[in-house]
């Protein structure tokens, strides 16, 4: 039977998979089951979706079977088992071209656990490509293979954003930094399109920043610069601990003072509390978290924002657990402020991230606590001018290759889909506290309406140290987090809560992962000292 190619849309660009098609499915029904084939093979001279065979364009997004009769076809279910089989994967050469057999075709059973993406015929994308992505990760390939729950740390970034920065880097070397950035302005500029896009903004309304900490900072210093004594600062019972103690030393400067919105029984923010503070007077923002650092749970940041704009009052947004793990719209939410970081769930370098201030909110946010000429051009003996879009909360000094590996972690998201990744996000959260819950000793910590909780996934174990639960998992290259009280002060304090396990999901986690994690959690509860 001769072979038919399958197109890998991976960065290692020569790489290509082909064999008779792994396993077409009809529903619940396999139909046929082949060996799978790893090799080399040029690309078409024509490489448009229309010029490809009927196999190539199935396969753009990484499925192993098609057939044209078909009214659907799962994409992981004709590439799991195979991927299985030749993990790690490895650049061949091109005499290194070995015969890999694919494992037995899961059960129906099996097939449904995996959460497995699909495709209509017509090539929409209805989930996410998990093997696709998984061939695309930097680590992919080592031995033993990393299960990483630490999203909401640091997430392994695509090979493609790792490439971007190293090419980048190379050409700073052999260069200079400066003629170097000058090659790749049209790109630069490309990277706040991206962003602007992602949120549904304008790019004049996005400042690229080195974190999310900094870009809230720089906004919310800028409208403390405005405060006075009885002003009132609003947040949110789970704040982000750096934010808070911001709000704090506000406070001590400018004799304002923050107050803080109660929760409902879920443990979200209660929106009607929010209107009744409103409602009193004297407010001068709102500033809440969407996604808290540990516990789960999800504000309601649409609602908060219907309520703001009733009273005409500033809402900031820390979205930096939530940019690039759930849709984030700000036309919708209605902020006027959010802040972002490039290294948690968009899957970019660390040290980047951005800003978003509202074209109608700069003269209400105030200056700029810090400028530059940049921000702030010269214009005579004594006197500048700010500029008027986002960027007068830059600074002329950049990473540009930081930069633009976040462009293209951006655009790697996007063309997943954020809607398809939040959906397997929250797929992969609930199978993993449906796990916790049913291993004795631990205890869930989290919040929020079953229903609505994110891929934070927080735990202890009463009577093992969180430290020595992560450290065993590490020595598996198990990579999971701790959160202390200090990440959020005021949940921490309300609950009582000590230092929780933290393991954050992403779309690139599978069962596999999550087997694993169980599989040694349970090890090192046994083994742990009492």
């Amino acid at each position: 039977m001769a072979s038919s190619v399958v197109h890998c849309t991976s960065p290692l660009a020569q790489l290509w998979y082909y064999s008779p098609p792994a396993s077409e499915v009809r529903g619940s029904e396999v139909t046929s089951s082949r060996s799978v084939w790893v090799g080399k093979v040029d690309s078409p001279a024509d490489n448009t979706r229309a010029a490809l065979p009927a196999v190539w364009r199935a396969n753009l997004c990484g499925v192993g079977s098609y057939s044209p009769k078909l009214e659907r076809f799962d994409v992981e279910a004709s590439m799991r088992w195979a991927a299985i089989a030749f993990s790690p994967l490895v650049r061949l050469g091109d005499n290194q071209l070995p015969r890999l057999l694919s494992r037995t075709v899961p059960s129906k059973r099996v097939r449904d656990s995996m959460h497995m993406s699909s495709l209509t015929t017509a090539g929409a994308r209805t989930a996410v490509d998990v093997v696709g992505v998984r061939i695309e990760m930097a680590w992919e390939g080592t031995e033993p293979c990393v299960a990483h729950f630490n999203a909401a740390g640091d997430s392994p970034m695509p090979r493609k954003v790792l490439e971007r920065v190293q090419t980048h880097m190379q050409m700073e070397a052999t260069l200079g930094g400066y003629e170097a950035a000058a090659n790749v302005q049209d790109e630069l500029e490309a990277v706040y399109d991206s962003a602007a896009k992602l949120i549904n903004a304008q790019p004049d309304e996005i400042a690229l920043q080195e974190s999310a900490s900094m870009a809230w900072a720089r906004a919310f210093y800028a409208l403390v610069q405005g405060l006075s004594p009885g002003d009132r600062i609003v947040t949110g019972m789970v704040e982000y601990g750096a934010n808070y103690v911001a709000m704090l030393q506000a406070c001590k400067r400018t004799g304002a003072v923050v107050e803080v919105i109660p929760s409902n029984e879920s443990g979200e923010l209660d929106v009607v509390a929010l209107e009744e503070m409103l409602a009193r007077g004297g407010v001068k923002a709102v500033a809440i978290t969407h996604v808290p650092t540990n516990g789960g749970v999800v504000n309601p940041a649409k609602a908060v924002g219907d309520v703001c704009r009733r009273f005409g009052v500033l809402y900031i947004l820390d979205a930096c657990q939530s940019v690039g793990q759930l849709q984030v719209d700000v036309e919708d939410i209605g902020c006027q402020v959010l802040c972002a970081t490039g290294r948690k769930f968009l899957r970019g370098p660390r040290g980047t991230g951005f800003l978003y201030i509202a074209r109608e909110a700069m003269a209400t946010i105030g200056e700029p606590p810090m400028i530059d000429h940049y921000a702030a051009p010269w214009v005579e003996t004594e006197r500048y001018e700010l500029r008027n879009d986002a960027r007068r909360f830059e600074f002329w000094e950049s990473n540009v290759a930081g930069r633009l590996g976040l462009g293209v972690a951006i655009r790697y998201a996007m063309d997943i889909g954020m809607e398809l990744i939040e959906d397997r996000i929250r797929q992969l959260a609930v199978s993993l506290r449906e796990r916790l819950e049913n291993e004795p000793g631990v205890s869930l910590m989290d919040l929020g309406r079953v229903e609505n909780q994110c891929g934070i996934v927080s735990f202890t174990v009463p009577g093992v140290d969180p430290s020595d639960i992560k450290q065993g998992l590490r020595l598996e290259r198990v990579f999971v987090s701790t959160s202390s009280a200090g990440s959020t002060p005021l949940d921490a304090e309300n609950r009582a809560l000590p230092t929780v396990v933290r393991a954050s999901v992403h779309y690139f986690n599978n069962d596999g992962d999550l087997d694993r994690l169980m599989s040694v959690l349970h090890d090192v509860i046994q083994d742990a000292p009492r």
